[in-house]
């Protein structure tokens, strides 16, 4: 049975980093590009808000707060929630994550309120599916005074206990941090999840932390391996230097025989000193011959074993990449599958699916922008000015406040068309164009009737 993970920390200013960090402005170095598609926003933005600062700040300028929020003031509270790594995958397995992901948000309102939770976003390109959430700590508890009794009894005129204010201290306090990880225990119960150990020494470390140890492991394993490479190589030289060595030496024996045969000769015949002296000489280079061959050995062993080394490691790496990699493409199969899956049961659900994809197409290459386009997808009139381009005619028409909407066709109610002024989009870029040829065409057939004076 695994653990929950239900981490709160404060932050101050705009949070930028961390915005950018959520919404993958900023790549990860564990988190994988292919998969980053599948994230997921779990709490739509308020009618023209796009951020998570923005998001913020919406909710401190709507709250009604009647004091002013300090530079200093805590504004945001990040909350990051999850579970053992083995037991998230085995709930995505099971195919329980939309289950889990709204269980959480369902906790996240009743504890904190609903409009307090002004983002939340699921991650699934890391190794453990995770959610990203932010509490704005808007409180409405009365606050904590001195000599309350005293002001009583003096019956001064106290503030209404129930006007929303800017509090993350009493959001965090250390009862109410206990009673999270209690009660957010309780909800994830269901999953095999358990609550941590109480008291537990352990730390947890942040995203930062946790990258540079990552990077910190990477550099030093790379640099392990180019100096095993350089190790090997210098063996190498080495033992090519000593067989070049020894082959001399080899020479050096030969000839230092044949010079002491000569020598014993000629001791034999005239008796000279030098022959002893030749002999000691003979004996002295045959030891270094013997020297010589020992440390060979000895480099030659040595490479093997640092040649077994490498091909262990590197047979070690090749499998945990081979693993890596069919596990990545098990799971992008299964992803694809679930994905398929969704999108059969959106068809069959929502008649006008299909018909909402393709107009988001026309919408965008007639040459409305993200946001014009949500509102016209939506069903709701857009009020336009600018410039309008048809596919047909190939041309671009100058507007000036035209209504666009998008209904159903009067022809097939299964279908959609964008209508400009409560025309359909092509019989109105029709008339258009047939306006502009005409005005076009009238000048030249007046000048052609013009045959100028007669003489």
């Amino acid at each position: 049975m695994g653990y929950v993970v239900f981490h709160m920390q404060k932050s101050r200013g705009t949070d930028s980093g961390t915005s950018a960090h959520i919404e993958r402005k900023v790549k990860p170095s564990n988190a994988d590009e292919e998969r980053t598609h599948l994230n997921r926003r779990l709490v739509e933005y308020p009618d023209g808000i796009q951020t998570r600062t923005q998001a913020i700040q919406h909710r401190l300028e709507t709250a009604g707060l009647t004091r002013k929020v300090g530079k200093n003031q805590v504004r945001a509270i990040r909350i990051m929630l999850s579970g053992s790594p083995d037991d998230m995958q085995r709930i995505v397995r099971e195919g329980r994550l939309d289950e889990w992901c709204a269980d959480n948000m369902k906790y996240l309102a009743a504890t904190f309120g609903k409009e307090n939770i002004v983002s939340a976003d699921l991650h699934l390109d890391e190794t453990s599916p995770h959610i990203h959430a932010t509490l704005v700590p808007i409180v409405t508890t009365e606050r904590k005074r001195k000599k309350q009794e005293e002001r009583r009894a003096k019956r001064y005129r106290t503030k209404s206990a129930s006007r929303p204010r800017l509090c993350a201290d009493e959001v965090m306090s250390r009862v109410k941090l206990k009673e999270y990880q209690n009660t957010y225990a309780a909800a994830m119960a269901k999953y095999g999840l358990q609550r941590g150990i109480e008291d537990s020494e352990a730390r947890h470390v942040d995203t930062q932390q946790f990258y540079r140890e990552v990077k910190a492991m990477t550099d030093t394993l790379k640099a392990d391996v180019t100096e095993l490479q350089k190790r090997k190589a210098t063996a190498q030289e080495e033992l090519n230097r000593a067989k070049k060595e020894v082959q001399t030496e080899r020479l050096k024996e030969a000839a230092t025989v044949a010079a002491t045969n000569i020598a014993e000769s000629v001791g034999a015949i005239f008796g000279s000193n030098k022959v002893k002296t030749l002999e000691r000489e003979n004996i002295a280079l045959r030891r270094e011959v013997i020297t010589h061959e020992k440390l060979i050995e000895s480099l030659q062993a040595r490479v093997q074993t640092m040649q077994s080394d490498h091909s262990r490691e590197l047979t070690a790496m090749q499998a945990r990449h081979v693993a890596k990699t069919t596990n990545l493409t098990k799971r992008h199969e299964k992803e694809v599958s679930l994905l398929k899956t969704a999108l059969l049961k959106a068809v069959k659900w929502f008649p006008y699916f299909r018909e909402m994809i393709r107009m988001e197409s026309v919408c965008r290459t007639v040459g409305f922008d993200d946001q014009q386009t949500v509102t016209l997808i939506k069903g709701k009139p857009l009020e336009y000015s600018g410039e309008l381009y048809s596919e047909e005619h190939d041309c671009k028409f100058t507007v000036e406040r035209v209504t666009a909407q998008i209904t159903p066709d009067p022809a097939d109610k299964r279908k959609l068309q964008l209508n400009i002024d409560k025309i359909p989009f092509k019989e109105w870029c029709k008339e258009k164009f047939e306006k502009l040829r005409n005005a076009f065409c009238q000048p030249v057939q007046r000048q052609q009737k013009y045959k100028g004076p007669k003489f």
